[in-house]
């Protein structure tokens, strides 16, 4: 299981930091990522992380976004600089170690707007 939380309202600029929690002990071992869909549009990766903690980007999340993991808390980060009323999404968090083993939060919204 994985509570996201973090998400809001924010001015264009702003930043916020969503988190990511999972319930499952072996949370060290899961690629995790963060997603995000706009109504209408198909998900998109934004940013994932592996278990050795390799990053990698969106195009339109570099230099912006950074994603982290805090294994001893069984939590995933994102910090999100420099907002743009585009960001504004439902961000999900997803964990994923094979096919048996893959799971997604329920969403966090966030809105960028003045």
């Amino acid at each position: 299981q994985l509570v996201e939380s973090g998400g809001g309202l924010v001015q264009p600029g702003g930043s916020l930091r969503l988190s990511c929690t999972g319930s499952d002990s072996l949370f060290k071992f899961y690629f995790m990522a963060w997603y995000r869909q706009v109504s209408g549009n198909e998900r998109e990766l934004v940013a994932k992380i592996t278990p050795g903690r390799d990053t990698n980007y969106a195009n339109f999340a570099m230099g912006r976004f950074t994603i982290s993991r805090d294994n001893t808390k069984n939590t995933l980060y994102l910090q999100m600089d420099s907002l743009k009323p585009e960001d504004t999404a439902v961000y999900y968090c997803n964990a994923y170690k094979d096919p048996q083993n893959e799971f997604w939060g329920q969403g966090t919204q966030v809105t960028v707007s003045s």
